[in-house]
Order: C-alpha cells, then sequence, then structure tokens
C-alpha cells in the first residue's frame, strides 16, 4: 500500500479557454502552417541549408547591415536543395509585387501600391510561386504562395510583399515544385493578417 505521506503532490493545471483572441488565432495559424510545410516538405530539405535573408534577386549572399529581418522579396539561396523559380512570360513577375514602398501610420505599417499594382486589383491574374500549405492535407484549398522557398522550418522568407495569400476554388496538390495558379487578384491595403496580396477563385494551371 502506498505511503500518501511521501507520494508526489500534482499540481492541477487551468483548463485553457476554447476562444482565443482573435492576434492568438492567427499567431498559433501561422505557425501552425510552418509545422506542417516542415512535415510535408521535410525530405527535400534534407540537405544543409542556409537561413533565407531579405535580399533583392542577384545580390551577394550575406545580409546588409540594417535591414530587417522578414521584409522585401526574400532571397533564394544557393544552397538550397529546390531550384528558382523557372521563367515564364505567362506569370505576374515577382518584382512587379514586392516593388512598393510602406508607411507608418498609427495603426501601422501600411503598403503603398504603385499605379501597376492598383490596376491589378479585381483582375484575373497568374501567380507562380513555392506553396506554404496551411493543413496537413495532400491539396489545399487555402495556402500561401512565396517567391522563394522556404529554407528554415521556423523562418518566413521575406516580407509580405513576397508572398501571395491563395483561396483556390480547385484543390491544388501540395509539391515543393513551382505551382502556378490562376484567378482573381486583389491588393490589400489593411489586412488584418498583414498580408498584401491575395487570390480568390483559383484554378491550379500547367
Amino acid at each position: 500500500m502506498t505511503d500518501r505521506r511521501h507520494a508526489p503532490r500534482l499540481t492541477r493545471v487551468p483548463a485553457l479557454p476554447l476562444r482565443q483572441p482573435r492576434g492568438a488565432q492567427a499567431a498559433v495559424r501561422a505557425l501552425a502552417a510552418v509545422a506542417v510545410w516542415a512535415s510535408l516538405a521535410g525530405a527535400a530539405q534534407a540537405q544543409t541549408a542556409v537561413l533565407s535573408s531579405p535580399l533583392p534577386s542577384g545580390a551577394p549572399s550575406a545580409a546588409p547591415a540594417g535591414v530587417p529581418s522578414g521584409s522585401g522579396a526574400g532571397f533564394h539561396s544557393p544552397n538550397s536543395p529546390i531550384a528558382p523559380l523557372p521563367d515564364r512570360n505567362d506569370v505576374v513577375p515577382w518584382s512587379v509585387l514586392t516593388d512598393l514602398t510602406k508607411k507608418t501610420t498609427k495603426d501601422g505599417m501600411v503598403p503603398v501600391f504603385n499605379a501597376q499594382q492598383q490596376a491589378m486589383h479585381q483582375t484575373v491574374q497568374r501567380i507562380q510561386g513555392f506553396m506554404m500549405p496551411l493543413d496537413a492535407k495532400p491539396t489545399q484549398t487555402h495556402f500561401l504562395l512565396t517567391s522563394v522557398p522556404l529554407t528554415c522550418s521556423f523562418c518566413i522568407p521575406g516580407g509580405p510583399e513576397s508572398m501571395v495569400e491563395v483561396k483556390a476554388k480547385t484543390p491544388v496538390r501540395y509539391s515543393t515544385e513551382p505551382v502556378i495558379v490562376e484567378g482573381r487578384f486583389n491588393v490589400l491595403t489593411k489586412d488584418q493578417y498583414g498580408l498584401f496580396y491575395r487570390v480568390v477563385e483559383a484554378v491550379p494551371v500547367k
């Protein structure tokens, strides 16, 4: 018979609330997305990888002083096991999407879209990028496309100008290879999750 005087005392952990604040939901969703991506793409990332740095295409591999992490177009490391996006004439170039400025307001940092980006709003466009899934299913209807692949399971490869949220009408199969979708393109001036671009009613194309 156990002597209760020497039994370890258990600390009761309070139950977590069923509903979380909106900011917490966004953080949990972002972390879950990164974890899912890591589990799906782990095999492809088995080789030694270098962390992405926010450099423009063709720049040297070292980040310049004073450039914050998680901003800019992103940098495709030459040590990445995944090849860069191929050149295509039928998709919106990432150089068009990343060519913007930002301004600080009382509500935070907001994008300032140029005339070319504003003219794309509510038009049908094709976007090419690397898929960052938002759940563990083999096909995705809600995901992000990024200009460069993730080379760290807990890093975003660039700033919000380097990614497009996709809400697909037709499920898109997950792949570490480039993905192309076509749908109605939207510029987002004040998105609650800090995104700049979204494509809705998207369908995969070859």
